[in-house]
């Protein structure tokens, strides 16, 4: 089993590039000028990232992500998000890793089968880095008007952490 996983990806790359040679495609300036583009890309999403993370790193420091989580908390309770997971709703939408690391650090303290362990553990798989992604795109694509795009993955986050804590709930009752 180990070998076909270690020997699935080399594989599909040389399928690939037999079926672009039966086809007829010069295969290495087509992969140049695909690496270029992505290249290009990187370097157009720069200042966003930057900038991104710049806005994550003061809200962690400032300790304004556990203000508003503090906020927060009574409306979460209502949707059934406990109050150890509010800080998560916030971090998630603007980032992956800062997000997992809230993640890692709910589990340990309540521990792994605990039902804020669990609804952590679920929102960070059933959530995106949402506002992340919106403002990558944007900022790839030069858009400056977004505000429905922000309302609407807003609400798609707050719906997966809602969902998150009644499937923990429906299919772990006994916590």
């Amino acid at each position: 089993m180990q070998f076909l996983q270690n020997a699935l990806i080399p594989f599909v790359l040389a399928a690939t590039a037999v079926y672009a040679l039966y086809k007829g495609v010069d295969v290495f300036p087509t992969f140049l000028r695909g690496a270029k583009k992505g290249l290009d890309t990187a370097i157009r999403i720069l200042p966003t990232m930057v900038g991104m993370l710049t806005v994550v790193y003061m809200l962690r420091a400032s300790g304004g992500i556990d203000l508003a989580a503090a906020a927060l908390a009574p409306l979460y309770q209502l949707l059934g998000i406990p109050p150890e997971c509010t800080a998560l709703t916030l971090l998630k939408p603007i980032s992956g890793g800062g997000g997992l690391a809230l993640g890692s650090e709910i589990i340990q303290r309540c521990g792994p089968d605990s039902y804020a362990g669990r609804v952590a553990a679920v929102m960070l798989g059933a959530s995106e880095t949402s506002l992340y992604t919106l403002s990558i795109y944007s900022g790839h694509l030069g858009l400056s008007r977004m505000r429905y795009a922000v309302v609407a993955v807003l609400c798609a986050d707050v719906t997966a952490f809602a969902v998150s804590a009644a499937l923990v709930r429906l299919y772990f009752p006994s916590i």
